[in-house]
């Protein structure tokens, strides 16, 4: 038994307004490819399969097309749960039809807990796995609100009901397991945050709780899962330093802060119920994404190198100097004329001392989440520090609502 791992597509994504298809569609021809090479029978995506909860025409052809093409490399059966950059309604709406292909979509949480354990039949019809299709818990799937609970309240139970949740499922699957006649593996999916995940700068990642609220301990898995795949952090990563329990991360750089980062799906080996072997397979570059920074001779001779390689990239500059440049962007697009460079951004990060000897640095408003808005207007408007934390949980259950509306 073979199982491919992969999540975080976020198809439809775009770079500063740069369209990327062209980079989706050459990940998933590479993913066909590789269920064939590598003798995939289970393909596992763990969530966020599209950047937003209304993808575009594009991303959503792009899906369908890929979906109709993996019967052809001999993979039996994939696996799709909902992350929260995806609408629950739309990955739950072709379910039945999908279901006619050995495609199994969980999109959100089932009343039923039954209905996330699946039973994965070889070609013989005897099972030959258990998936517990567990996808992104949203807090009204976990938590009942009480009145005057404080914040420490809050974090309590979710840290709970994402337990329980998976303890119910668990418990489900055992059940099923010891009622075959040959002991088969159970893995567990989940989108979440755990304790200790990496993140990187500029990665995309979307908060689901404010602060530490939610980051799930992965001693709370229930023993009996023999591999657990993750989305949600863009980091490929081991949880805990556990070997069954992981993060792939996102198969494409989503900002320029994971430009230099190796990008991966994990391939997972069992046989018969024995977890035997876990391994990385590289994801090719399809895009070039470089960040540079420094004063401007430092960018100048960067630019200059990147003409030099003749390469279609992308570029984030990243000005930091005491010198103030007015003609910065002038300069920089003179200097990439009539070459492969785009740049996409420019930071102009020049510290100007003022007569008063104060710092000002500038931001543009890109550069901030809707929370780090939000935090600065709590500073604006002088109120206590002493209800941040409160009032940011409150603007965040919000903002997570609107995004599903």
């Amino acid at each position: 038994m073979r199982l491919l791992h992969t999540s975080d597509w976020h198809l439809g994504r775009h770079l500063y307004g740069k369209r990327r298809e062209a980079e989706f569609q050459a990940f998933l021809d590479w993913l066909l490819r590789s269920l064939k090479e590598q003798a995939i029978d289970v393909l596992v995506v763990a969530g966020d399969v599209f950047d937003t909860s209304t993808p575009s025409n594009q991303a959503q052809a792009q899906y369908y097309q890929f979906l109709t093409q993996v019967a052809a490399t001999g993979c039996r059966h994939v696996v799709i749960i909902a992350g929260n950059h995806d609408s629950p309604s739309f990955i739950n709406a072709p379910q039945q039809l999908l279901s006619s292909l050995d495609i199994h979509v969980v999109g959100q949480a089932c009343t039923q807990r039954q209905d996330e354990v699946l039973a994965l039949k070889n070609a013989a019809g005897d099972v030959e796995l258990i998936v517990c299709a567990v996808p992104y818990l949203r807090d009204r799937d976990i938590r009942t609100v009480q009145a005057g609970e404080s914040v420490e309240d809050k974090a309590q139970k979710l840290i709970a009901g994402i337990q329980a949740h998976y303890d119910e499922v668990a418990a489900i699957a055992v059940a099923l397991r010891d009622s075959l006649p040959q002991a088969v593996p159970i893995v567990a999916t989940g989108h979440l945050f755990t304790a200790g995940g990496k993140l990187l700068k500029d990665d995309g990642v979307r908060d689901l709780y404010v602060g530490e609220l939610g980051h799930f301990s992965a001693a709370r898995f229930p023993t009996v899962f023999d591999y657990i795949a993750l989305g949600h952090l863009h980091v490929p990563q081991k949880v805990a330093q556990q070997t069954h329990i992981r993060y792939c991360g996102s198969p494409i750089p989503m900002g320029f802060g994971e430009a230099a980062q190796q990008k991966e799906v994990c391939i997972v080996e069992f046989d018969q119920a024995t977890l035997r072997a876990v391994h990385s397979l590289p994801i090719p570059r399809f895009q070039t994404l470089v960040q540079i920074q420094g004063n401007w001779s430092q960018i100048e001779q960067q630019l200059i190198e990147l003409r030099r390689t003749g390469e279609s990239t992308w570029v984030e500059v990243i000005y930091q100097d005491h010198t103030l440049m007015t003609d910065l962007r002038q300069r920089i697009e003179a200097l990439c004329a009539q070459s492969l460079i785009e740049v996409l951004r420019i930071q102009n990060q020049a510290v100007v001392q003022q007569a008063l000897k104060t710092t000002v640095t500038t931001q543009c408003l890109d550069e901030l989440s809707p929370l780090e808005v939000f935090e600065r207007c709590l500073v604006s408007y002088n109120i206590p520090e002493s209800q941040h934390l409160s009032l940011k949980s409150a603007f965040q259950e919000i903002w997570d609502q609107y995004l599903e509306s």
